[in-house]
Parts: structure tokens; sequence; C-alpha cells
């Protein structure tokens, strides 16, 4: 199943993976071309669909939301910053060590996309400040905090092609660049563009809410399955990742 992924997201990312190479003179460009190139590596595909549905069901459920993307996003943003502070402070030697940590945490994704699931479909009840959302009488609202740490747990789900992308690619710019400091925020940003493209859809359309005034049976319907959807990514990912 992996070499399918991997054949898949090298169709969809390797136009822009040419266009990121033409564009290594200019950095912050390049940084974030790049970027999407990641977004569409194996091992970030599924976590992309996952954040794709479940903060489009949260929009289209009651209202944009942004507080949550935001928050997926600066989760990323946080995670690659450190990556790349500890290549700049402690040299390329971190980079061997850290590839002894990154499939393990790759593995834990599928696990989490399955919780996510469970708890959409109401198999999981949650309580206290840990929870992706905050209970209410009829719908779920945001939780930043579970969305900042879903997108630094995301993020941290490298792969060999991701791998590549951030410390073979990027890194070598980052150190040769006066401002190389910023591009490893820019790169993050670039893993969230198809996520941001897809809430800016749903609010440029009118999507908004768009199910609250369909009433609450039918949102309890596209609830369910967006969670399955989350449910059955996570089974597809646990059993890509853990079989290698």
């Amino acid at each position: 199943m992996y070499s399918l992924l991997s054949k898949i997201s090298g169709v969809l990312s390797q136009p822009f993976f040419n266009i990121a190479n033409s564009l290594e003179s200019w950095p912050i460009v390049f940084a974030l071309i790049l970027g999407l190139v990641g977004a569409l590596a194996p091992c970030q595909l599924t976590g992309n669909i996952s954040a794709v549905t479940l903060y489009g069901n949260r929009s289209i459920q009651r209202n944009i939301a942004w507080k949550d993307v935001l928050s997926f996003t600066l989760g990323k943003i946080v995670a690659f910053s450190l990556l790349g502070a500890l290549v700049w402070l402690l040299g390329r030697e971190i980079e061997q060590n850290l590839t002894f940590y990154f499939p393990w945490l790759r593995k834990i994704m599928g696990p989490l996309l399955i919780f996510v699931g469970l708890f959409m479909l109401g198999f999981i009840k949650l309580r206290g400040n840990f929870q992706l959302y905050k209970g209410s009488k009829e719908y779920k609202h945001e939780n930043p905090f579970g969305s900042f740490m879903l997108g630094f747990s995301f993020s941290l789900a490298f792969c060999p092609t991701m791998f590549i992308l951030f410390f073979v690619t990027l890194m070598p710019v980052v150190l040769a660049s006066p401002y190389g400091f910023v591009l490893p925020s820019v790169f993050a940003i670039g893993t969230a563009i198809p996520l941001l493209i897809f809430i800016f859809i749903i609010w440029y359309l009118g999507g908004s809410g768009v199910i609250l005034k369909k009433g609450r049976k039918f949102g309890m319907v596209i609830q369910w399955i967006a969670g399955g959807m989350m449910l059955l990514l996570g089974i597809f990912d646990t059993l890509t990742y853990w079989s290698l």
C-alpha cells in the first residue's frame, strides 16, 4: 500500500517540485512551494485529507473553522521551526538521531486518526482540556489547543520523501540564506496550503453553516460520514505504516 501511495504522491507532487527547483534563487517562494510538495508526500497525504475532513465538516456544520485551521497551521509552524532550529544549532548530527524517532512518530498517526474518527462517531467521550472539541448541547465547538497539537503531531509524521524535502533539500538553503531562519515556517505554511484553500472555498461559496440550516438530524449524518471517513483513513494509515 505504501508503494501505491508513493506513486500517487509522485504524480501529484512532481509538477510542484519542478516549479520549486526553478525558484531556488528565491528562497521564500522556494520554501513555500517545497512545503506544498511536502503536503503531497506519502506520509502527509492521509493527515492532510483528515484535516480537510475534520475542519471542512466543522465549517459546514456551524461556521468557518478559521480559529481551528489557524491553530492547526500554527502547530505545523512550531514543529518545523523547532526542527529547523535544532539543525541550525546542533548541526547535521541531530538529523541522524531524529531518523531513529521519525518512524515511530509516523506510526502514531494511524491510531490517532482512528481515535479521532471514533470520537466523531460518538463512541468515545472526553472531558477536560485535551479534547478536540468542547461539548455543547447541539454542536461541538473548536478547541484551538487540540487543533494546535494535531498540526504539531501531523508535522512530525516523516517518511523518506518528507525527510529528503526538509533536511536534504530545504535545510541547505536555510543554512546558506541570511534569513534562513524563517524558511522552515514558510515551508510549514506550504504544507497547510491544501487545507487553507479548501476552507477558503467553503467560505467563498457561502458554505458556512449550511448543514445547520437543514436541521440537526442531517448534521449528525454528515458528522457520522466525516467520522467514518476519519476512521477508514486511520485504519488504512495504520495498515500501511505498521507493515513497513
